[in-house]
């Protein structure tokens, strides 16, 4: 792929991120720095303006479409934008409009089109998690299960995570989410307290692991790395020499969990920046744990495939 053509890829996730218009600003500014960060690692400038163009409507979708001239990257595109509208829960309508319009615009098959939605949104109802237990008490509450066997779980997440981020597959990333939503909501009910899926996503909001931004990043590197690429069918790449500085994803999700146990044992009264920062002192022994465990996640990716991820996603 062309830098243009990344350029042009890029372009529509972003546009297809600011689609309905509703991005709180803590959302907007962690995009804002994700495009940042990545012209900083490709060594391509011009990508940290093109978060500017995107939100100043200095750019379209006919710009962008113009340079995707083969249909296995259209199919690309396509997949990214559908992605992206459904990583932060089930599209808008104004999302909905979006994607429409730049399936028209990119000319794709009937078929191949339904396929890509219709995966995008079981995706994204895996993270549709309902209430599990009576409402608990605010206050500090002992888990109904040992903690060896929480910690267990968020390093069982992580490490499956980890290992999605470094699948070429384009749909691989979207699951990330879904199951940090599932160890989350496993965290809430084992300290006694009812948590649907709209309390999950704020949560790791205000703690500051954004939803679309995360999905962003992860295609992002995936797809300035070389990583990434499914086309017309077939998967190229592999879990190789690109993937061996990412996963990414087992840092964020191991701090998650350890901060959603500090949560929900404290009885749930750790106030915003509290939480934000939390996270934050949580991510750096996270990363380096992530270094340790790198070969045990790139052997994880070995064996996973969209069956697996599927009814992993939905038993949790």
């Amino acid at each position: 792929m062309t830098p243009e053509q990344q350029r042009a890829v890029l372009t529509l996730a972003l546009l297809a991120a600011f689609a309905d218009g509703d991005k709180h600003d803590r959302e907007r500014e962690e995009i804002r720095r994700i495009a940042e960060s990545l012209a900083d690692e490709s060594g391509a400038p011009d990508l940290a303006g093109l978060y500017q163009d995107v939100l100043l409507r200095r750019t379209g979708l006919e710009a962008a479409v113009a340079n995707l001239d083969a249909p296995e990257l259209r199919q690309l595109a396509f997949e990214m934008a559908v992605c992206v509208c459904n990583a932060d829960g089930r599209e808008s309508e104004a999302e909905r409009r979006f994607l429409l319009d730049l399936k028209t615009r990119l000319g794709l098959e009937a078929t191949r089109v339904e396929r890509i939605e219709g995966d995008a949104d079981t995706l994204a109802g895996l993270g549709d998690v309902p209430p599990s237990a009576p409402p608990g008490p605010v206050v500090a509450a002992q888990p109904d299960v040992p903690e060896a066997e929480l910690e267990r779980s968020i390093l069982h997440y992580a490490l499956l995570n980890g290992a999605l981020e470094l699948l070429p597959q384009s749909w691989a990333s979207m699951a990330i989410i879904p199951l940090q939503i599932k160890m989350v909501h496993g965290i809430g009910k084992a300290h006694g307290y009812s948590l649907d899926a709209g309390h999950i996503r704020e949560f790791l909001a205000t703690a500051g692991v954004g939803l679309t931004s995360q999905y962003l990043e992860q295609f992002g590197r995936k797809l300035l790395g070389g990583l990434l690429g499914k086309a017309a069918g077939k998967t190229f790449g592999g879990v190789g020499s690109a993937a061996t500085g990412m996963a990414f994803s087992f840092a964020t999700t191991y701090a998650l969990g350890q901060v959603a146990r500090r949560y929900y044992a404290g009885g749930r009264v750790m106030h915003s920046a509290l939480l934000r920062q939390s996270f934050r002192d949580l991510l750096g022994p996270a990363r380096e744990m992530q270094a340790r465990y790198l070969p045990q996640i790139r052997e994880r990716a070995r064996t996973l495939d969209m069956g697996q991820v599927m009814n992993l996603a939905r038993g949790g």
